[in-house]
């Protein structure tokens, strides 16, 4: 009986190993990252919203602000091509995305946990700032450096669907300085490193990007190779 109990105990981290691995599969992992980082994203951006004025920025140290900031553009206030364009970009890239990590998680070989999590990342970015696109034109009213916006009614919003902007906060002047007069050309200029306002999303997706193609770009590599193998 004693020999039977200790068996059965010798078991047991086994088996429980074997439980977390069938309750937390990858696709389950990437669908909580995905949650998270959206709720944590939307939340940020509607206390802003709601709750500062346009331009409005609040110190917390002499390199970090919370700076808010609307654009009308892509990642970190760039602005290309036109705002409808890149709104169904926006959705039809994470169409593709959630395409591609469905068929990562369900791949009978499977691939390593880190790598699914910077899809994910990837994907929750995406969709947050497809978020503030498409609904935000519609459900807040405009901020201005005056007043603050509140939530309206759907359809009395400052803009009409797929045309909302893209709300920014985050403001990190590490370096805030002049170039030396002696310096051709910019001389005596006003320089800021590192100048971008960007938002939880944004930096999702950097992140994601970032350790993709440090750790898991072989990856990458093998779904070239097997495209290309296909063709």
């Amino acid at each position: 009986m004693i020999n039977e109990l200790e068996i059965g105990n010798s078991q047991f981290p086994i088996f429980n190993l074997f439980v977390m691995k069938k309750i937390f599969t990858q696709g389950r992992l990437a669908a909580l990252i995905v949650f998270t980082a959206l709720v944590i994203d939307q939340v940020i951006k509607i206390c802003v919203k709601t709750n500062m004025a346009l331009g409005e920025r609040i110190h917390v140290t002499d390199w970090f602000y919370i700076y808010f900031t609307e654009n009308p553009g892509m990642a970190f206030g760039m602005e290309i091509f036109s705002k409808l364009f890149l709104t169904l970009f926006r959705i039809v890239a994470v169409v593709l995305i959630t395409w591609y990590l469905a068929k990562v998680v369900r791949k009978t070989e499977k691939v390593k946990n880190g790598y699914v999590v910077c899809l994910a990342l990837i994907l929750a970015g995406a969709i947050g700032n497809i978020i503030d696109c498409v609904f935000y034109g519609e459900i807040f009213s405009r901020s201005t450096p005056i007043e603050v916006a509140t939530w309206v009614p759907v359809g009395e919003g400052y803009a009409d669907w797929l045309h909302g902007k893209v709300v920014d906060m985050f403001y990190f002047p590490i370096i805030d300085t002049y170039w030396p007069d002696w310096m051709p050309g910019i001389g005596g200029e006003h320089f800021i490193f590192f100048s971008p306002i960007f938002n939880f999303a944004d930096a999702s997706i950097s992140c994601g990007m970032i350790a993709l193609l440090l750790f898991y770009s072989r990856y990458l590599s093998t779904e070239k190779s097997s495209v290309n193998k296909k063709k």
